[in-house]
């Protein structure tokens, strides 16, 4: 495939995001992951700051958004919370670098936004508990008294944002072109196996 759009969803701790920068650069193409916070943090107006906490959060409905915070003085947007808020920015945002051209997007349910994108080429990056664990620690200089319980929190909040955009499911291999496993592979063996497959994917027909 000559022109690519790379989504990558990922367990924490796998390395995935990594994976992506590595494709991306074998690839020559942009990556994207928290730069695209940074580009929604300017649209919205919002620091980054206050929008980290919002992102990959579960999202309300606008139905009970309006009904918890109905004030004739508000305007509907008002009404949405900063979470909907920001996905709804960061889809914008999705959609908008993937019609520039290739590029690598991690998360933020970006192989589902995209579904209808006949150059997507969606990837799931995990690994075995053990080797995150450790992973983490080394990568993020979490204690070790701590990453046992921090990676479960955030895989289960990553996989509950997606289930909820989606109504799918995050951990369903179907939703994905290739899941790969950084615990066998490594992190450089991953990206480059992600490289080969989509580089030996047939250009679709538009």
């Amino acid at each position: 495939m000559k022109h690519p759009i790379i989504t990558i969803e990922r367990e924490y701790g796998s390395g995935g995001s990594i994976v992506g920068k590595h494709v991306a650069a074998e690839l020559g193409i942009p990556f994207y992951n928290h730069e695209i916070l940074d580009m929604a943090s300017e649209r919205l107006g919002v620091p980054v700051a206050k929008l980290e906490g919002a992102e990959e959060s579960s999202p309300k409905s606008f139905l009970y958004a309006l009904l918890m915070n109905s004030n004739p003085a508000r305007t509907m947007e008002d009404n949405i919370p900063v979470s909907d808020k920001l996905y709804i920015t960061e889809t914008q945002i999705i959609k908008e670098l993937s019609e520039q051209g290739s590029c690598v997007i991690v998360g933020r349910c970006a192989n589902w936004i995209l579904r209808d994108n006949p150059y997507r080429f969606s990837a799931f990056i995990y690994a075995p508990r053990a080797w995150r664990l450790e992973y983490a620690q080394q990568t993020y200089n979490i204690p070790a008294k701590d990453i046992d319980t921090i990676l479960p929190r955030i895989d289960s909040r990553r996989e509950k944002f997606y289930n909820i955009n989606t109504g799918g499911n995050w951990y369903d291999k179907l939703n994905y072109s290739l899941c790969l496993n950084t615990g066998v592979l490594g992190i450089e063996g991953a990206a480059k196996l992600l490289v080969s497959a989509v580089t030996a994917q047939p250009e679709p027909e538009v």
